[in-house]
């Protein structure tokens, strides 16, 4: 062969390398943003859960227009996406919950974390890692 086709069969080795590199990084990339999605999505569910608990009487088993008392519904705690716990206890006006993901988040070592802050009115989720 000559020196032509050789340095062709060798660049060619190098773009396909830089493309599986690339297409790794992507993937991975995607499952990391599937995973902060997913938790967002499940902590919507459980501060909905908390609105609903605050709004209800205390007589049928709700908060009596307070978060004291909310606890994260059995079997929510944990799913496929992460694990999902009150981050502060419920007080008259707020509770917070907090969501770490399975996929590791930007500081390399612990879970995609977010946290949703809970009142009667509104739902403010943010992006803790």
């Amino acid at each position: 062969m000559g020196q032509q086709q050789l340095l062709l069969i060798v660049l060619g080795v190098i773009i396909v390398g830089i493309a599986i590199v690339v297409g790794i990084n992507l993937f991975q990339a995607s499952a990391i943003q599937g995973n902060r999605d997913a938790v967002v999505l499940h902590l919507n569910t459980l501060a909905a859960q908390a609105q609903q608990y605050y709004k209800k009487p205390a007589t049928l088993g709700g908060g009596g227009n307070s978060f004291v008392g909310f606890a994260i519904p059995t079997g929510m705690g944990s799913n496929a996406s992460g694990t999902f716990t009150i981050s502060t206890a419920g007080t008259a006006t707020t509770v917070v919950l907090q969501g770490v993901g399975t996929e590791t988040g930007d500081n390399g070592t612990s879970g995609v974390t977010h946290r949703a802050t809970v009142t009667a009115t509104a739902i403010t989720i943010s992006k803790v890692n």
